[in-house]
Formats: structure tokens, sequence, C-alpha cells
């Protein structure tokens, strides 16, 4: 893989089981790059995102994700895989029992950080990112779903990524507060990770425009949509 390639399929098959969703996959991302998937529900756009955090195994071809081999990745070997990803879920999957802080430290502590300090100092400094700094001793409930969001981007920050994957981060958000992720999220990619995101928003393509990918009819294409053709896509769901 090319030193600045972070993501690489090539004739690539995914599914769920024995159900083939996406066929012949031909993919590169490379550092500091901004890709969407787009799609209709069921099309493959989560199931590809799951491919390439191994919750899902390759069903055949090759790939490579920050230098981890998908076609025969051990299972030992998917929590280091992981470490270099971060995740940003629709419907956030905070610990509603603990502080904001407490989330992120929980995290830190189950991929090995033991120090108390650079506990501290990673928790304030993605924070910071997210423009959350002062709201750390805060519970889930006690912010806004954007203020959730903005913490599950801090969470997957946390272990400095090369990727972030994230899929439909702005789906349970007002057109506003999806500005303001996006921000953050192009923010990330510009600063050298990458960011692949699912969504079927395409007001944001047009407001955030970057390359854009399409799961249509089992295959991944690249796609220059018009907002008319992009509605033909989504029209179903």
């Amino acid at each position: 893989m090319a030193k600045d390639k972070v993501i690489s399929l090539e004739n690539a098959y995914i599914g769920v089981d024995d159900h083939l969703i996406l066929e012949d996959v031909n993919l590169s991302v490379e550092k500091g790059e901004f890709v969407y998937v787009i799609g209709r529900v069921g099309s493959g756009k989560t199931s590809l995102i799951k491919t390439l955090n191994a919750e899902l195994p390759l069903i055949q071809g090759s790939g490579i994700v920050s230098g981890f081999t998908l076609e025969n990745l051990k299972r030992k070997d998917i929590p280091l895989l992981r470490r270099k990803l971060g995740i940003v879920f629709q419907d956030f999957q905070l610990l509603i029992d603990r502080s904001v802080d407490s989330n992120l430290e929980f995290i830190l502590k189950a991929t090995g950080w033991k120090d108390k300090e650079e506990i501290k100092d990673r928790i304030a400094a993605v924070l910071e990112k997210v423009d959350l700094g002062y709201k750390g001793y805060k519970m889930p409930h006690q912010l806004s779903g954007g203020e959730q969001q903005r913490v599950v981007i801090a969470r997957a920050l946390l272990n400095d990524p090369e990727i972030i994957l994230a899929d439909e981060p702005t789906g349970n958000l007002d057109p506003a507060t999806s500005n303001d992720i996006m921000d953050i999220l192009m923010e990330i990619s510009k600063g050298g990770q990458a960011v692949m995101m699912a969504t079927h928003n395409y007001n944001l393509i047009k407001k955030f425009p970057s390359r854009t990918l399409k799961c249509e009819n089992g295959k991944l294409v690249g796609a220059n949509l018009s907002e008319a053709e992009f509605d033909r896509l989504i029209q179903s769901e």
C-alpha cells in the first residue's frame, strides 16, 4: 500500500453471512481525504463501513486498512486495527450513567492508557478540538444532540486514529447543528486524518463538497450527482 494510502480494497466482495451486498469493489482512500458514501438503505453503505472496521469479514478479494490486511486478519489483531480507526455513530452510544470525562476515560483505559495525568491531558485535548472543553463534567442527558455528537467525535479522536468512519453522523440533528458537525469533520480531514462518511443529506454534500461514492445495484461507483439524481437514488427510503 502506498505511503499515504490508508484504505485499499481490490476486487472486494462485501456482504452479511451468505448475502452478497457489494461486489468487485475497488476503493482507495488517502491520508487526509474526505469521502462521502451515498445510497439507499440496504445498498451497502453501512456494510462497507463494518467491513473496514472488521465487524464484517471480507467475503472475497483483498483489503488493507491502516496497514492491516483484511482477508487474513486474526481475531487478536482486530482490537489493534480498531485503535487506528475512529467510529462516529448516528445514535451516539454514550454511557448515560457517567459524565463526558468519564465516558472518554473509560475508552482510554480500555485501550491501554494508565497514567492519570496523560489521560486527563488527552481528554482535555480532544474536548478542546470539538469546542467542548468546558463541559466534561456534564452528563450526556444534560447536553444537546449536537453536543452529544461532538462528544462522540471527541471519543473517536482519543487514540489519534488514521481514519474516521462516520455512519450518518448528522442523521438525528437539525440543519444548523449538522453544519457545525461537518465543520469539525472537515477540519479533522484537513489535519491529515481520512474521513469516510455515509450520509443521505444531499444539502451537506452541496455545502461541503468532496469526493462522493455511490452504492447502487451491488456496485460502489464514483458519483457526481445533480439534486434530481440524488433524489431518485434515495426516493424509496
